[in-house]
């Protein structure tokens, strides 16, 4: 198996052939729920490109151990980078949509309230589901051993989604009646890819009009019908596949 991976908040003044201490909630999860002894290989990462690679020197308590720093490396940025606008799916789908989707790649997430959402994001529920997205979007990236973890930002309005899409260098809504299939789709080599994923009720007309737009045309995955948390991950995988970024 590869090297457990952990979250760091900083590794900028870490080198090779020196010492990181890694305590608080993922030190404790290391020495208590992992149960990593000395020797163990490890890879301590800030989540933003960069990991620090090594073996576990010593443990101390329940939740510190200290790592001899062999290797620091940094993943260059991925081209083209793909954004998925997910509209918000009912209970806990949408953190089913945001692990699955960072373990198979993806760059950036946007929780969408589209018009035909049954689950919809206000006061203090906003902030708790976004938090949710977010804790899994790590937790996943962890899990999936990723030195980049995903953004996930703050909900965008339909006009805002739009807005995006006009700045993308290939725009897309899935849709099961879309004429044209997202498999063969011209891709650019670089720069960005934002695709939309509707609700369970599907995206509105209203909706559709204003994402062609800003020239985000729809496509169909295939002939089934997805679900709104598992159409995103289909989507991307293709992409990753066909963009060669899974090559």
């Amino acid at each position: 198996m590869t090297a457990p991976v952990f979250l760091i908040d900083s590794l900028a003044d870490v080198r090779a052939g020196g010492t990181l201490s890694l305590d608080g909630p993922e030190g404790r999860h290391a020495v208590s729920v992992r149960r990593l002894r000395t020797g163990e290989e490890v890879v301590l990462t800030d989540g933003r490109g960069t990991g620090a690679h090594g073996t576990v020197a010593a443990v101390e308590g329940k939740d510190r151990l200290t790592v001899a720093v062999t290797a620091l490396r940094t993943e260059d940025p991925p081209q083209p980078t793909i954004t998925v606008v997910q509209a918000l799916p009912k209970g806990d789908r949408g953190e089913l949509a945001v692990e699955t989707m960072t373990e198979t790649g993806v760059d950036a997430i946007v929780p969408w309230p589209a018009a035909r959402c049954v689950t919809q994001w206000k006061g203090e529920r906003a902030a708790k589901a976004l938090g949710k997205w977010r804790a899994t979007a790590r937790e996943a990236g962890k899990q999936s051993r990723r030195l980049t973890f995903p953004q996930v930002a703050d909900p965008l309005t339909t006009k805002q989604v739009a807005a995006l899409l006009a700045d993308a260098d290939f725009a897309a809504v899935l849709h099961e009646e879309g004429s044209s299939p997202l498999a063969t789709a011209e891709l650019p080599a670089q720069g960005s890819i934002v695709l939309v994923v509707g609700p369970e009720g599907g995206v509105s007309p209203e909706e559709l009009a204003t994402f062609a737009e800003a020239g985000a045309r729809p496509y169909r995955l295939g002939t089934t019908v997805l679900r709104t948390s598992t159409a995103g991950t289909a989507a991307t995988a293709l992409l990753l596949g066909r963009t060669g970024r899974w090559s």
